[in-house]
């Protein structure tokens, strides 16, 4: 109990500046034992004031106060029994309490306790019911008690047993050393000890028959001491019963002050909320004549009409209760703010859709500018007209969000019909201005002479490709001029329309996204400007209003860049470039807004023009791939060759400055694809000309033309043509060389075939078909001139074949030389291995070979 106390004491009521003056344990009666602590308090400072408190334990450490009631709220203590060991009791405030306590004892204690502060702060107001005065006029407190029987019994415990003080242990220590030499004889030793206590005995008493007087006096001194300390506490009773009047009425006057306290609080509080619904509830009478008269035709009566409605608003957003709506005083006042905000409200839509109607039904000039020079529209006295009511449209939206919403419809359908117009007489101006461009380059373009000492295949160029050659960096190409400058007055049209519309109609989220859109377009990558990120509901609501008012802007650059794409086949390039130039410079510039309406068109119309890229290539290499080969001698360059490196020399030409070429790689590894593709398929589609040949002259060319280009993506390409054209170079030497020693040849390989099949070398010359006689009858067949006469042949035929544009003969005649050479070598190596000592030799020498050649090499030329 004492651990209880101190903990409730503690953890619970100190912190509160509460003395716990009792405890007890006590639960429900008749319900299941959920333990709880009832507690009688009292101030700690005064004025002091009981009170009783009900102690929950949490999880059996904490304490927690679950209720808590003054002791003068408490009417009746029903103790139920005292003659039996009953526990219950009751106590009763508004309502009755039943508890049980944990022992009849702690009951007891509990309820003394309660009747002491009764007649010491309550005047004895507190009815006790089935309770003895014997038990609740009891002096000693439960504690007192307890800790009177813990002292009964620890000196029970004491007289059992009690341990030496140090100074009994050295006196005991000094009479043993003092008879040290009795200590060994036990008997001895207990005797002269009994001795001694009987003379100490004698000596104490005759002390205490000397003293008997002063004990005598010490006695009649208590009795004074305890008739005084009667007095004392009669007196005491006194005094306790005219404090506690006291006590009473210092209660009652302590009570009256806290009322007038609360009196006067209660006025100050009063005051206050008049005066803040006077001064927050009155909209001036300038205010009041502004909304009523509404004049939005002129600077100063917008001006006031702002500043009418930002007072409105101030006044009608103040926050009351809901009490105060019932006072008549304040809801006329809130009728009349509604009734100016309604009126005003429908004035200034009507205002406002008067200009938008007006703005939108306005005529568009005539065109003044010169043929020759693109200008697109501007809004911008339109926009001046509008921007003063932003600050009204601002407040619309957050006083009647469901009007304001139908207003940038309003806007976008009226607005629509103005830009459709514009928009078209624009594009319409571009494409005269397109044609009559076009007419005067090909007038020029005719009037030139044609190129001199350039190859020329009339049915396989390209068609604009002398147009493309004869057009001089001064003069530019005029598709992609005339779109640069359609893209150029486009873009501040839209962007000044989006800038208007967010600020005008409050979509932007705050007032610095644009600086932070500006941020985020200048560091992103436009790879794919269709697909950037999640738009905010802003910018969705800017879409759609952009979209709705620029409706015509789509289809009207659809329409132009087909007229573009239709000028020549291979327009599609140039179209390309212009777009994906004209989004890598909005992109860099601050001044474009990433997210900006034309982005998103421009993003579209590049999607397209990559398709038409993509459908161009595949039709030509569609084309490439099905090209027949002419039906002649000398085959040459391929037409797929001619095509892939007329398209690549356009190519090159229009991405010449382009910042974007990845469209154009993967082209070209395509187009390079099926240029290698129809290689193989037509140089054997004519059984006149030999394969190997047609194959190592078209290869050799495309290697040329790709060394002189220098184009990253087709490295690869390059290296495979080398590879191709050494590797049918090589094939073609071979082949041709088996002509003029054909039987010799076929010998030899004979040989080497049995060789190979483990016959051995010295075994070879006993073979029925590889005897002495047969290598002395096929070396007969090739004298000397024969020889010759042979690679005259061979001379001639490889002339004739072979297509001059590529200067391959000498090549191809030294290469045939050196294999030659080697052929001779391996032969005489052969004879000399497998025909040992049989004293066969060639009919010519390998100088008899070198001087053929020459002598060949030098009648030719």
């Amino acid at each position: 109990m004492a651990s209880l106390w101190s903990s409730l004491e503690k953890e619970v009521f100190n912190p509160q500046n509460k003395r716990l003056l009792e405890a007890i344990h006590v639960w429900k009666t008749g319900k299941k034992k959920k333990m709880s602590i009832l507690c009688i308090l009292v101030d700690a400072f005064r004025p002091t004031q009981p009170f009783l408190a009900k102690v929950k334990v949490d999880r059996g450490v904490q304490y927690k106060v679950a209720y808590r009631w003054p002791l003068a709220e408490l009417k009746l203590v029903d103790g139920k029994s005292l003659d039996q060991v009953n526990p219950d009791f009751d106590l009763q405030f508004d309502k009755i309490y039943k508890w049980t306590a944990s022992s009849f004892d702690e009951k007891k204690t509990f309820i003394r306790c309660l009747w002491k502060l009764n007649h010491r702060f309550l005047s004895s107001a507190i009815t006790f019911v089935n309770v003895h005065s014997c038990s609740v006029e009891g002096r000693q407190r439960p504690q007192e008690d307890r800790r009177d029987t813990a002292e009964t019994g620890n000196q029970e415990e004491l007289s059992a047993y009690q341990e030496m003080t140090p100074k009994e242990a050295a006196d005991v220590l000094k009479l043993m050393e003092e008879y040290e030499p009795l200590v060994n004889n036990s008997i001895a030793f207990a005797e002269q000890l009994s001795r001694d206590l009987h003379v100490l005995d004698e000596a104490n008493l005759r002390a205490i028959i000397s003293s008997e007087k002063q004990v005598t006096q010490l006695m009649s001194s208590i009795d004074e001491a305890l008739a005084e300390v009667a007095r004392v506490e009669e007196t005491l009773q006194v005094y306790d019963v005219l404090l506690g009047s006291v006590k009473q009425q210092m209660d009652h006057i302590h009570q009256e002050n806290s009322l007038l306290h609360h009196i006067t609080s209660n006025k100050a509080k009063l005051m206050d909320e008049i005066l803040f619904l006077t001064t927050h509830l009155d909209l001036g009478k300038e205010h009041c004549e502004a909304l009523s008269c509404a004049d939005l035709s002129s600077p100063s009566g917008v001006e006031a009409c702002i500043a009418a409605a930002e007072a409105l608003s101030a006044c009608m957003n103040i926050q009351i209760q809901s009490g105060y709506r019932k006072l008549q005083a304040v809801a006329e006042q809130l009728i009349m703010f509604e009734t100016l905000k309604q009126n005003f409200e429908n004035r200034f839509i009507g205002h406002i859709t008067n200009i938008f109607e007006r703005q939108g039904s306005a005529q568009i000039p005539a065109l003044t500018q010169p043929v020759d020079k693109l200008s697109a529209p501007s809004h911008g006295l339109q926009h001046e007209e509008l921007m003063p009511y932003t600050p009204l449209m601002a407040w619309l939206k957050n006083a009647n969000p469901m009007l304001f919403c139908d207003l940038p419809k309003v806007y976008a359908q009226n607005l629509s019909r103005l830009y459709d117009r514009e928009i078209k007489a624009f594009f319409e101006q571009a494409k005269i201005l397109l044609v009559e461009r076009r007419k005067g380059s090909l007038q020029e373009g005719l009037e030139k002479p044609t190129g001199m000492g350039s190859r020329q295949h009339p049915r396989w160029s390209l068609p604009v490709s002398r147009e493309c050659q004869e057009d001089t960096p001064n003069k530019g190409n005029v598709i992609k001029q005339i779109l640069e400058q359609v893209l150029r007055e486009l873009r501040p049209l839209c962007i000044a329309e989006q800038l208007f519309i967010e600020k005008f109609f409050q979509l932007s989220q705050n007032s610095t996204e644009p600086q932070v859109l500006e941020e985020e377009g200048s560091t992103a990558s436009p790879e794919d400007p269709a697909c950037a990120k999640p738009p905010s509901q802003p910018e969705e609501q800017t879409a759609q209003l952009l979209s709705e008012i620029f409706s015509s802007l789509d289809p009207e650059l659809r329409c132009f860049l087909d007229v573009c794409s239709k000028a020549h086949p291979f327009s599609c390039l140039q179209i390309l470039v212009t777009l994906n130039d004209c989004i890598f410079e909005m992109w860099g510039k601050t001044s474009a807004l990433p997210s900006s309406f034309l982005n998103t068109v421009l993003g579209n119309m590049l999607l397209l023009a990559k398709s038409s890229f993509n459908k161009c290539i595949g039709t030509l290499c569609k084309e490439i791939e099905e090209a027949k080969v002419p039906s002649k001698l000398k085959v040459g360059i391929l037409p797929s060759v001619s095509r892939f490196e007329e398209f690549v020399n356009f190519s090159e030409a229009v991405f010449r400055t382009a910042q974007r070429r990845a469209e154009l790689d993967k082209a070209h590894l395509r187009l390079a694809d099926s240029v290698f593709n129809s290689i193989n398929s037509l140089s054997s589609a004519n059984l006149k000309v030999n394969t190997d040949m047609v194959m190592m002259e078209n290869f050799h060319h495309v290697h040329c033309f790709l060394c002189q280009k220098k184009i990253q993506c087709l490295e690869g390409k390059k290296r495979e043509a080398k590879q191709r054209y050494s590797e049918h170079m090589e094939k073609y030497v071979i082949g041709s060389l088996g002509q003029p020693l054909e039987k010799l040849n076929h010998f030899f390989e004979g040989v080497k075939a049995r060789v190979a099949q483990g016959v051995k070398e010295e075994e070879i010359s006993f073979q029925l078909a590889y005897s002495k006689q047969e290598l002395r009858k096929v070396i007969e067949r090739y004298p000397g001139k024969e020889v010759k006469r042979a690679l005259e042949t061979l001379y001639r035929k490889i002339h004739k074949y072979l297509s001059p544009e590529e200067n391959l003969f000498p090549v191809v005649w030294h290469a045939m030389e050196q294999e030659l050479l080697r052929q001779y070598q391996e032969f005489e190596d052969l004879i000399q291995r497998c025909y040992v000592g049989s004293g066969i030799t060639m009919e010519f020498t390998m100088e008899d070979l070198l001087s053929y050649f020459n002598s060949i090499t030098l009648s030719s030329t």
